[in-house]
């Protein structure tokens, strides 16, 4: 196993426990726990691990598509299916609230 192989193991175990913890907050939210300090180190960890996945992704994106060198044939299933979902953290996280109260046509 080469280096590249950790790492995309790496960035599955990292994104394996954000799931698991983010399961973990919906459901003390559901439990109506939330004023809980357990609450308070699940939303802590959580967004962690959350930047912890968007930083090795970036550094993932950025070894990939280096524009001096060609890596698109390590672009296989694996790496396919990060990307993928990278791209639904990324719609899931983004600050929807500042876009829908700042923009014009939402106001009206």
């Amino acid at each position: 196993m080469n280096a590249f192989d950790l790492y995309i193991i790496l960035i599955f175990v990292v994104k394996f426990l954000f799931i698991i913890l983010s399961f973990s907050h919906l459901y003390i939210k559901v439990k109506g726990k939330e004023k809980t300090e357990l609450d308070a180190n699940v939303s802590f960890w959580k967004g962690r691990f959350e930047f912890i996945f968007i930083v090795l992704m970036s550094l993932l994106l950025i070894y990939l598509f280096n524009p001096r060198t060609s890596r698109l044939n390590k672009v296989t299933g694996e790496t396919k299916l990060l990307l993928y979902l990278f791209g639904f953290v990324l719609l899931f996280t983004a600050n929807w609230d500042t876009f829908i109260t700042e923009a014009r046509w939402f106001r009206k």
